[in-house]
């Protein structure tokens, strides 16, 4: 009887541990691929910088687009989206 107590308790936390655990190799990123290199300025109604977090590895730049045409996400190693996120950092300063 202690045996199969022991084995159920044992079960138990496993079970726990497994489910609450972060899970390995999941990433909960916005965006996948590489993205868009360009978009017209003034297509653009926001800008949403999310850095690297333990949910995604990656930093990633989304544009909400104007005329609810949608949200965009842009390649963070283009020319265009490197001059936005240094004219933002400049901004913040």
């Amino acid at each position: 009887m202690k045996t199969v107590a022991a084995l159920l308790v044992f079960v138990s936390l496993a079970i726990v541990a497994i489910e609450g655990g972060p899970g390995i190799g999941i990433q909960r990123c916005l965006c996948h691929g590489d993205g868009l290199n360009r978009v017209k300025p003034k297509l653009i109604e926001k800008i949403e910088i999310h850095p690297i977090s333990p949910s995604c590895k990656n930093l990633e730049v989304v544009v909400t687009l104007k005329n609810n045409e949608g949200r965009r996400c842009l390649n963070t190693e283009s020319l265009f989206t490197k001059f936005i996120i240094d004219r933002i950092a400049k901004k913040t300063r």
